[in-house]
């Protein structure tokens, strides 16, 4: 039987890439939305998968994705935490609400996600989950502040966790990409695009495939003896 993979934020960006990789690879796909469920059902269609909607930030939602998936798919093998959401301006600007939103999806949505779904992993003494965290997690960035911390948060968990389930024959890794073509983006000029371009080592913005590339290798079997680990895929960015 084919492994169930979950990938949270699937419809779309970094996740729609890493979906398209996991299906190439022969695993069921389960793409995760919140919203965009036009892009999502047509994503999954395309990849022989199954859409699913769920708020990661709220755990009542995220079990209810779960039970779904294992009845429709089976048990989910490999868990990527990719659902994120950023808010740039300067951090004394940053209301409750907005500092609560983005943690709620971005760190919460992490744990809810890992909760409900290691239950099943410790059980079978097996599986594999990949956070997605951000270069700004690594570095910090200038006007993101909210944002690079709940990236810093999200390594910082990485860690932890792989070391409280290893026994369990879990591996967590986390991913730290650098610039990446996606929506999450668009509101940067090209000049903004081109300078960061310049800064970077390979001299150009990733795609999201090559990001995707880097997620699947270290959900894989190929990386059976990395976790806690943190894989910047940043073109050279941060050195």
């Amino acid at each position: 039987m084919p492994k169930v993979v979950l990938v949270t934020g699937g419809s779309r960006g970094i996740g729609k890439a890493v979906c398209e990789k996991f299906a190439e690879e022969g695993y069921l796909v389960a793409v995760n939305f919140e919203k965009n469920e036009e892009k999502a059902l047509s994503l999954a269609k395309k990849i022989g998968g199954k859409a699913y909607q769920a708020d990661v930030s709220d755990y009542n939602a995220v079990c209810a994705m779960f039970d779904k998936i294992e009845n429709e798919l089976g048990e989910v093998e490999v868990l990527i935490n990719n659902a994120g959401i950023s808010v740039s301006g300067l951090f004394q600007d940053c209301s409750d609400e907005e500092w609560d939103r983005i943690f709620g999806v971005n760190v919460k949505g992490v744990f809810n996600c890992s909760k409900r779904a290691v239950g099943k992993m410790v059980k079978n003494q097996k599986g594999s989950i990949v956070n997605i965290s951000s270069i700004w997690g690594v570095t910090g960035a200038s006007c993101e502040c909210h944002y690079s911390a709940t990236k810093a948060a999200v390594i910082g968990y990485t860690k932890a966790m792989a070391k409280e389930l290893g026994p369990s024959g879990i591996r967590v890794n986390c991913v730290a990409p650098g610039a990446v073509d996606t929506d999450m983006n668009a509101n940067l000029t090209k000049e903004d695009l081109d300078a960061f371009a310049e800064e970077t080592a390979l001299g150009y913005i990733a795609e999201p495939k090559e990001i995707a590339e880097a997620v699947f290798f270290a959900a894989s079997e190929k990386a059976s003896y990395i976790t806690g680990a943190v894989i910047n895929v940043n073109g050279g960015c941060v050195i």
